[in-house]
């Protein structure tokens, strides 16, 4: 069994091990799809999976809890099937040896055949925020599920090293991209962001409160610095020329000028990052602060208007704006648009006519000043955010949203087989060109998203679940 099907050429391909990613990822949406005859024929297939087998050098631990315990937990809450069970604990088994360290920090890019030869694992110096600080809500269930505390333990070490470091930072209430996990020192470094390698980090502040029952007070404590930091600093708002009342998050270099920190916004957008408004929203109501499911709106409708500037209807990979001065009042002025323009273009004295040729060539919308990665990739963060505002709010507008966006992305994206992630959806053409790709998140994701926005509130609910960075619903201890 392969990982992903390549749906132009019916070919294959296995970034994950080769242990059926995408076939556990869409365990449970085949479960909430009513299409239980389809799920038992997976979970008969899925029991067959060897996790002591791959062609891989080394195992992503990250990957690998988010996609293959999350999908086996959460079909196995849904389902009571316990052959699911068994295999979470296989899964699990194998991450607990990867935190096999002298500090009993995680080896995250972990090479399991030299585990097994029984030769010395040592941390990385350098790895990603997101990767060692999003193993809690998977491990934390398992033993909840198992009686084994093992797994929280070893997953609570590393959350309780990211609590005690939070205020040490150089944005204090954030943590940098990259972290010392060898060393166990978290707090330097000087670029921050709530976008990609560090997104689900912060995605499990909350979550770990909900999924816990309120039992650990630690995690809204870190949750509500971690926003208090980023509205004051990563979330900006965009001029555009419909003056709309939106905001995105960018990203923060953060330079020490003779002892003073200084920061810095790149007015970066980035698809991944659109959970954040269905994290605030979730956030917002589980702590009462209004203020979050206010942030969570306009941090909604910058997405849907991002979807709604380009050509096709969907959003990039990653796309810049010039930022306003202030979240309150921000005029359109297009002068400034053109000389935002020429500066992500790195030309210092340009003429207008030279903006406007660059707006022509890259395709550029209005207010949008440059375009790095013109792709998309299947993505579920936008319709993720839509679905929990419209979850939280009841408000109908989210469904009429996602409904175009479905109209959009299957229009762009479809083969004969699937969909399929494109390479630019700024053209102006009829069609994006074909990547050929189709990651796991697909089906388990995107399309779990898009199905539960117009079902019945009470199918999956917030009050009841919990869903993993992948997706997958985990069932909650309700205080």
């Amino acid at each position: 069994m392969a990982d992903e099907l390549s749906p132009v050429s019916a070919g294959q391909a296995n970034p994950f091990g080769g242990w059926a990613a995408t076939l556990v990822d869409s365990l449970d949406t085949l479960w909430i799809m009513d299409m239980h005859q389809e799920f038992y024929e997976a979970v008969d297939a899925v029991d067959k999976i060897d996790f002591t087998a791959t062609d891989l050098k080394e195992v992503n631990i990250f990957e690998t809890t988010i996609r293959y315990l999350g999908g086996f937990l959460a079909a196995f809450e849904l389902s009571e099937d316990m052959r699911l069970l068994r295999k979470a604990v296989q899964v699990g088994e194998m991450i607990y040896k990867a935190f096999d360290t002298p500090n009993h920090m995680p080896v995250l890019r972990w090479n399991f055949h030299a585990a097994g030869e029984g030769k010395n694992q040592i941390a990385g110096a350098g790895v990603l925020v997101a990767e060692i600080g999003s193993l809690c809500i998977e491990l934390t269930r398992l033993s909840q599920l198992t009686g084994d505390a093992k797994w929280f333990d070893a997953s609570q070490t590393i959350m309780d090293l990211l609590a005690a470091q939070q205020d040490s930072t150089m944005l204090p209430g954030q943590w940098p991209l990259i972290v010392d996990a060898k060393s166990q020192i978290f707090n330097q470094g000087s670029v921050f962001t709530l976008g990609a390698m560090a997104d689900s980090v912060y995605e499990y502040l909350p979550k770990m409160a909900a999924l816990t029952g309120g039992q650990l007070p630690v995690y809204q404590t870190m949750y509500e610095k971690a926003m208090d930091a980023a509205l004051e600093h990563n979330f900006f708002r965009p001029m555009t020329p419909e003056n709309k009342d939106i905001l995105i998050s960018g990203q923060i270099h953060a330079k020490d000028k003779g002892g003073k920190i200084q920061l810095e916004l790149e007015s970066q957008g980035q698809h991944l990052v659109c959970f954040l408004g269905g994290m605030l929203a979730l956030g917002g109501r589980l702590f009462n602060r209004q203020q979050d499911v206010d942030t969570a709106v306009k941090l909604t409708n910058g997405c849907i208007y991002t979807y709604e500037a380009f050509p096709h209807g969907i959003m990039p990979e990653t796309f810049y704006m010039v930022p306003c001065d202030s979240k309150e009042h921000c005029p359109w002025d297009e002068k400034l648009w053109k000389e935002g323009v020429l500066k992500q273009a790195k030309i210092k004295e340009g003429e207008a006519a030279q903006a406007d040729a660059i707006i022509k060539d890259e395709h550029l919308p209005g207010g949008f000043t440059h375009i790095p990665d013109r792709r998309y990739i299947l993505r579920p963060e936008a319709i993720e955010s839509v679905f929990m505002m419209y979850r939280v709010t009841g408000e109908n507008e989210y469904t009429e949203h996602a409904w175009t966006m479905f109209k959009s992305i299957e229009e762009a994206t479809k083969t004969e087989l699937a969909n399929t992630a494109v390479w630019d959806v700024t053209v102006t053409e009829e069609k994006p060109r074909a990547v050929d790709s189709m990651e796991s998140f697909w089906m388990g994701e995107t399309l779990k998203y898009f199905y539960l926005i117009f079902s019945d509130p009470e199918l999956i609910s917030l009050d009841e679940y919990v869903f993993n960075t992948e997706a997958h619903p985990l069932r909650r201890l309700v205080a």
